[in-house]
């Protein structure tokens, strides 16, 4: 393979990665945690869009809270990651960019 065609290879592999990305931005994950109690939506990229908190809990104090908050994002990153892993494994065909 010449050098211009594996430069083009790379600007086709960045422009769907790039394309990806975008997709990402687009996608939304909820995390959830002591069956909806807590509710975080976030997108493909990390981005927090929302959280939602069961009135409900307030009373069980703001470490309960706190903790519940977070269990509900890491759900929410989990899912986000495995979005992630799909898109860019069907983008770069299942070559590693790490």
């Amino acid at each position: 393979m010449d050098i211009e065609s594996l430069m083009a290879s790379a600007k086709g592999i960045q422009d769907k990665i790039s394309v990806a990305q975008d997709s990402l931005a687009q996608k939304r994950v909820k995390g959830i945690a002591e069956n909806g109690a807590v509710i975080v939506d976030m997108t493909g990229k990390y981005d927090v869009i929302s959280v939602t908190i069961n009135p409900d809990i307030l009373s069980r104090g703001a470490n309960v809270v706190g903790d519940l908050v977070a269990d509900a994002y890491r759900d929410a990153k989990e899912k986000a990651d495995i979005l992630i892993d799909k898109i860019m494994t069907d983008v770069t065909g299942g070559f590693s960019l790490n």
